[in-house]
């Protein structure tokens, strides 16, 4: 029963990767057809991110009302809707609309299920759990380019993708059973855990006040580490494609598809870091990945032909692979077991603050000057990324 409930937990991650990079390979060609400006699409960004955060900060009390459960299968309910009424929209105004759903779908499936993973399986575990968020990150755009390239349109590569999502709903709804089963075994568990009453290094277990993010030693600077990161992915997911369009000279088709291989090797790299996660540790795998990133970016950044940012795309889709799940997975080692929970959540309406600043920021600087700006904006981002997360080691090390 343990490998399927894993196998359910890995399907809501999918419905959480298929939403996510669908805006970014589709905007080319959507813009210019609702006549929207090209920063609209950080705008968009903006309002599904917002909508994350506040869902993820709600995530807490949501969970312990209804359950991860029936949380997962209404959040994909949420999403389905809203692809649906993108696939739909007559003008931008429906797009926020449905941008409000799309955002606020995500936060509280996406903690609880992370939470979840960190503090009861081991790190190869987070890294294929987010294995098929890249699964779900990649088939969005893949999906949307065969659409945009045939005789089809984005609309009704939304259309396709808001029907996978509602073939996931009916699985989640079908398995819910299966998680109040796992619910009340987990139950059981943390009953016995509370009398055993075992503390981790630099945690008291007499301490049973109320957990304190911002005054944990270390915490900020984790903090602005998963800011950056997230900034860094959500920005090459969603101007990729018009950097490849408007300074390349791609196709739409071609940029969609090429954005999709950066998500693939996202994905790809999770797969073969749960396998890693056996020899190296967390700390060495996020410290490798951001500085494989900073290379990616770096290549991005040199005046080379089209065919070398494809390349350097897909080196920083691998250099990202390892850092989340694995900074995630850290979470308890660091700050202690009892103290996980929260900082999860604020890591999580952090990291989702990330993705709804910088990528909307990029668009206002582009629309006043070139999206040409993208390889600098992203190098930069990942530079301070690699920065924050290096002085926090240094001070844990001191701790």
């Amino acid at each position: 029963m343990a490998t399927f409930f894993l196998l359910i937990i890995y399907l809501a991650f999918i419905s959480l990767g298929l939403p996510d990079s669908l805006l970014g390979a589709s905007w080319p060609v959507m813009h210019a057809d609702l006549k929207a400006p090209l920063g609209t699409a950080g705008v968009l960004y903006m309002i599904v991110a917002a909508g994350t955060i506040v869902s993820s900060l709600a995530s807490g009390a949501v969970l312990k009302r209804f359950g991860t459960g029936k949380v997962a299968a209404i959040s994909c309910v949420m999403t389905a809707g809203a692809l649906l009424g993108f696939s739909q929209s007559p003008s931008l105004l429906w797009l926020v609309l449905s941008a409000i759903p799309l955002g606020l779908g995500g936060g509280s499936v996406d903690a609880g299920l992370n939470n979840y993973v960190a503090e009861h399986y081991e790190a190869r575990h987070m890294s294929w759990l987010h294995c098929f968020w890249g699964v779900g990150a990649t088939l969005g755009p893949m999906i949307m380019a065969g659409y945009i390239a045939g005789p089809g349109s984005w609309r009704d590569g939304y259309l396709a993708v808001a029907g996978i999502q509602f073939v996931l709903v009916v699985i989640l709804f079908a398995s819910l059973p299966l998680w109040d089963r796992v619910a009340r075994s987990r139950q059981r568990d943390t009953a016995r855990q509370a009398q055993e009453k075992a503390a981790l290094p630099g945690e008291d277990a007499g301490s049973a006040g109320p957990v304190k993010p911002l005054q944990v030693k270390g915490v900020k600077l984790a903090l602005v580490s998963f800011l950056f990161y997230c900034g860094v992915e959500s920005t090459a997911g969603l101007w990729g494609s018009s950097y490849l369009v408007g300074i390349k000279g791609l196709s739409a088709a071609t940029a969609a598809q090429w954005v999709s291989m950066y998500y693939m090797g996202i994905t790809i790299g999770r797969l073969i870091t749960g396998f890693v996660t056996f020899k190296v540790g967390n700390r060495a795998l996020i410290r490798c990945g951001q500085a494989t990133a900073l290379a990616g970016a770096a290549l991005l950044v040199l005046p080379l032909p089209a065919g070398f940012s494809f390349a350097g795309l897909m080196i920083v889709g691998l250099g990202l692979a390892p850092i989340y799940p694995c900074m995630l997975h850290e979470t308890p080692v660091r700050f202690g077991k009892r103290r996980a929970p929260s900082i999860m959540g604020y890591q999580m309406a952090v990291a989702y603050t990330g993705s709804t600043l910088m990528p909307p920021l990029l668009g206002f600087l582009a629309s006043h000057s070139t999206i040409g700006i993208f390889p600098s904006y992203l190098a930069l981002s990942a530079a301070a990324m690699l920065l924050f997360s290096e002085r926090l080691n240094v001070y844990l090390k001191k701790a």
